[in-house]
């Protein structure tokens, strides 16, 4: 029986509803939900004893079980005479009070304010079929007809689908009669989405329209987005913040339906927003494991990453995630990441908040009663402390935060919020902290953090531990040093360092403290920079040790346009990062690899002496470097019979004859062991 029409323009035609309820019959049709899945909304924004109409009534159920629960006062209304005379005869014996009547709701024959109501489950919809003239004003004189009939304070609630145009037209219409527009998803809508046949594939919501009295010259207007039935309302700022709030809901339902049924959709992510106030409380990345064999208790798991630790490569990075799950052994692992400037209370308490949404991102094939086992690292949610937001004209937002390692011991780092899974600076603190510092924080940790954070040092300079090198290419350029002529003598001989790209200080930092004969120019593009890395990260200037504010690029150029008084560095270190998300190299920016480029650079490098040039540059291992890398590699040659440096954990991967050993005694504490292969050198930390 096709009871469903091939095109929705058919909506809109009086004959294919006659046709329609002829072939139901008495059977009830009920479209976007059922009593039991609406009455939350019905019963939040209608009271018993209040005067009801239903447009466009049909023969839903919906009338009749809000009579039997107490709302008395309701007239139902629709077009086809077939439903109408069914609906009479069903009801007169039992709901004697409840009225139904034929009547075209665009020209309706009641006084003007005469309800307290009108309830519109699916009618808008049938009839906004499409946005043409003819349509657009039959939509007009029905909801002028709904505003007509209504008492100010009353509502029209409006049960759609709220498709944008949709949307559009209601939102709009009564926006600009002074109304107040409140949009309401409801409840069970997600759910019908998960178990839904294709066509009825968005989320139901509820439009809750309030009639206001006019005020000449008043140009008030109230949108709200109300996302979960016990929710509070969230106020947005304009119709078109309101309509993308609901395309997001309706993205998020359709990626649930997606993910119930079928795996690998590629790397999906998305975040949990704190009802209340919009913001982003929780990030999930949703990671398939098809190769897992299916058993009854490896379907699904969550896993919490704790605070200060979503930088890491396990939980930061689509690879990382996928060995962290493979490892697990579950088909389909959630990653959580917990977001700075929200309070979190404990594990369980994050269980509890989070067990409803993420059962809606279950695989499909688990049994309905499956337990979902929540994992994670430690045994507790983290420690991290904000120890300073600000925002620099240069680098946007960013924030100083001190997070607890493995270890249990403490570490500092600057994050830019333009991209929070990197870690800009990272330096480790000192256990040995005063107890007046911290005594100042006390009062503020408690309610966010652990027993186990109370030894957490707080902002001063010399908390830091500038002995110890906390990111790895960092130790890969200080074990490039090796690549100078006398290594051995590196303690002893004078040593010129241009370090372009401060940060919180640390590369220089370390330079400037273990060896003793070096000076050092740091240039950093940020004055911003500077300020965090001698307010938060110990870093001071001093006579072998100067900071310049410049652009790295126009530095170097300056430099190398100096004529015979230019300066020579033994060692020039590239530590910087780029701005621009779209170039695909985030470190170094393109430019600093160009041909042109190196060329000024070699020119102020200390003439070539068996090997004493050595220009250092930390790079990502990213597609658009190799290529760079690939076009410039003839460049590189002309430094010094292409030498490279590789980081630590990359040299491990790779094939050497291993041929000396060099020692940089209280350095950092290990063996640099230099070896050998076809297209260079490479040098590996080992402890």
């Amino acid at each position: 029986m096709n009871l469903l029409p091939k095109s929705s323009k058919e909506f809109g035609s009086v004959d294919y509803w006659e046709k329609f309820f002829q072939q139901r019959g008495k059977k009830a049709f009920e479209w976007y939900g059922t009593y039991l899945e609406l009455c939350g909304v019905l019963h939040k924004y209608i009271k018993p004893r209040e005067k009801v109409l239903v447009i466009g009534c049909g023969n839903s159920e919906l009338s009749e079980q809000l009579y039997d629960v107490g709302y008395r006062d309701i007239v139902n209304i629709d077009i086809s005479e077939v439903v109408i005379k069914q609906m009479k005869e069903c009801n007169a014996t039992r709901r004697p009070q409840m009225s139904f009547l034929k009547m075209d709701m665009t020209q309706m024959e009641f006084p003007d304010a005469s309800f307290q109501v009108v309830l519109d489950k699916g009618t808008l919809d049938a009839v906004l079929t499409d946005e043409e003239e003819k349509t657009l004003q039959q939509v007009d004189r029905m909801l002028a007809e709904v505003g007509r009939v209504l008492q100010v304070g009353g509502r029209y609630l409006c049960i759609s689908l709220a498709q944008a145009h949709i949307l559009k037209k209601a939102v709009g219409h009564f926006s600009r009669e002074g109304w107040m527009v409140r949009v309401h998803q409801v409840a069970n809508s997600q759910d019908q989405v998960l178990e839904a046949e294709p066509q009825f594939s968005l989320p139901v919501f509820a439009f809750i329209m309030t009639k206001f009295r006019p005020v000449p010259g008043s140009a008030l207007q109230i949108f709200e987005l109300c996302a979960q039935e016990q929710g509070k309302p969230v106020r947005l700022e304009s119709a078109e913040r309101l309509a993308e709030a609901v395309q997001e809901r309706q993205q998020y339902a359709w990626l649930c339906s997606q993910l119930r049924r079928k795996a690998r959709l590629g790397s999906v992510s998305l975040d949990l927003c704190d009802g209340d106030t919009g913001e982003p409380r929780y990030t999930l990345h949703v990671v398939d494991s098809p190769t897992v064999k299916p058993s009854r208790d490896n379907h699904f798991a969550i896993f919490i990453i704790p605070q200060g630790r979503e930088t890491e490569w396990l939980f930061g990075m689509d690879e990382g995630r996928k060995q962290l799950a493979a490892s697990a052994g579950f088909r389909r692992l959630i990653t959580v990441a917990l977001h700075r400037g929200q309070q979190y209370e404990s594990m369980d308490h994050i269980q509890a908040e989070l067990s409803a949404r993420v059962m809606e991102l279950a695989p499909a094939g688990m049994p309905s009663q499956q337990q979902v086992p929540f994992l994670s690292v430690g045994g507790d949610i983290g420690v991290r402390t904000v120890q300073h937001q600000d925002c620099s004209p240069l680098s946007g937002d960013y924030v100083i935060e001190d997070v607890q390692g493995d270890d249990k011991r403490y570490f500092r780092r600057l994050i830019f919020l333009s991209n929070r899974n990197v870690v800009q600076s990272e330096a480790r603190l000192l256990k040995d902290v005063s107890h007046k510092a911290q005594k100042k924080r006390k009062k503020d940790r408690k309610k966010q953090r652990p027993a186990d954070a109370e030894d957490l040092p707080a902002a001063p300079g010399q908390s830091i531990d500038k002995s110890y090198l906390c990111c790895e290419h960092h130790k890969a350029m200080i074990a490039g040093l090796a690549l100078l002529r006398n290594p051995e003598l590196l303690l002893e001989i004078p040593l010129a360092l241009l370090v372009v790209g401060l940060g919180g200080g640390s590369l220089p930092l370390f330079v400037h403290d273990h060896f003793p004969k070096s000076c050092i120019d740091a240039v950093e593009i940020d004055p911003s920079m500077l300020e965090v890395a001698t307010q938060w990260f110990g870093f001071s200037q001093s006579d072998r040790m100067k900071v310049h504010i410049a652009d790295g690029l126009d530095y170097i150029a300056s430099l190398a346009g100096g004529g015979e008084a230019r300066p020579c560095y033994d060692v020039i270190m590239f530590d910087v990062d780029s701005k621009d998300p779209t170039l695909g190299m985030s470190c170094p920016p393109p430019a600093f690899v160009e041909q042109s480029f190196l060329q000024k650079v070699k020119s102020i490098l200390t003439p070539c002496h068996q090997g004493s040039e050595c220009p250092i540059v930390k790079m990502e291992p990213s597609s658009t470097f190799k290529s760079t890398f690939q076009r410039q590699k003839h460049y590189w040659m002309a430094f010094d019979c292409g030498r490279t440096l590789q980081s630590p954990w990359e040299a491990s991967n790779v094939d050497y004859t291993p041929t000396n050993r060099i020692k940089y005694p209280g350095v950092v504490g290990g063996r640099w062991e230099k070896r050998w292969e076809a297209s260079g050198i490479f040098l590996e930390l080992s402890r």
